[in-house]
């Protein structure tokens, strides 16, 4: 039988589609050709909802001429397979200590499944993805990831041991290039291979900072499970400029796990992003609320 709705109703929505798609043409005009790598991670990546939303609003900046790039995490699912296998996994300064049977079961989870995952789900909704990995064509070198810790006691500094955790050394962004100039959208897990072949796994908010700096994208987009940096006053502030930034960091305004994503954000400005924006991945098309309204949803980050 026909569906029937009011004709008042009917128009009402449509003119609101209309005024959405109207509202995001100078946003698009802005940013068509720019380069946005975009780091996924969170609860957002394990609800199949806000999966298919993510996927969707990759594929339509694909389609209206930005450049996405996406950079994956998965924590928790890499703890859900050690705790499967019965290996048990410990963290120092909230990263994970990685000996090498650990590194294997890192990168079967990230390479192996969650990537392949991303980018299928990417291609179901009519965008073009391939996943990959630092591995791939030489994207990304890693170096061991060097961390030290101050006894409280002496006072003396001893360094520590992650096993194989590393840190970007070098991005090729030739290989990268090569996605921007067709209509292809790179996924990548954050492993990658050491100058002896080993194998690094590297934080998800760092390897997306590296490539974004690399590939001097527009926007790095940290999904994060918080709606942006928020004050004492408990509002979230919407823009900072880097020395506000360290001010924050100095004064305790900015702590905890917030410090590492705002530093990863602080070295991408500084090393060519013109921007980067910190913002809630549960919020169902968070992307496209930052990128094509006035306000945006999240903290945005400049250079000092």
């Amino acid at each position: 039988m026909a569906k029937s709705v009011p004709v008042t109703t009917a128009n009402e929505e449509s003119m609101r589609t209309a005024e959405t798609l109207s509202q995001a043409l100078p946003f698009m005009h802005k940013y068509a050709g720019e380069t946005f790598v975009i780091k996924y991670g969170g609860h957002a990546m394990g609800d199949e909802a806000l999966a298919e939303i993510f996927a969707r609003d990759v594929a339509l900046l694909k389609q209206v001429g930005i450049n996405p790039i996406v950079v994956h995490g998965g924590g928790p699912q890499i703890s859900d397979m050690l705790n499967r296998l019965n290996v048990k996994a410990s963290f120092v300064d909230g990263l994970r200590v990685t000996d090498r049977t650990t590194v294997e079961i890192v990168e079967m989870v990230l390479s192996g499944s969650i990537n392949k995952q991303i980018a299928a789900a990417i291609n179901r909704v009519g965008g073009k993805a391939i996943g990959l990995s630092g591995k791939d064509a030489g994207l990304v070198f890693a170096k061991k990831l060097h961390r030290t810790q101050r006894d409280p006691d002496s006072n003396i500094e001893r360094i520590l041991d992650l096993g194989f955790v590393g840190e970007p050394d070098v991005v090729n962004a030739q290989v990268l290039q090569t996605f921007v100039k067709s209509d292809v959208i790179p996924v990548i897990a954050p492993v990658a291979s050491g100058r002896h072949g080993e194998t690094y796994n590297i934080n998800a908010d760092t390897m997306a900072g590296a490539i974004a700096a690399a590939m001097r994208a527009r926007r790095l987009l940290l999904l994060t499970d918080v709606p942006g940096v928020i004050a004492k006053d408990k509002n979230l502030l919407t823009s900072l400029n880097a020395a506000e930034v360290k001010e924050l960091i100095a004064d305790g305004t900015i702590g905890g796990g917030m410090i590492p994503k705002v530093t990863t954000c602080l070295e991408a400005v500084e090393n060519g992003v013109s921007a980067a924006v910190i913002l809630d991945g549960r919020v169902p098309h968070a992307i496209l609320l930052e990128i094509f309204t006035d306000s945006g949803v999240g903290t945005l980050i400049e250079p000092a």
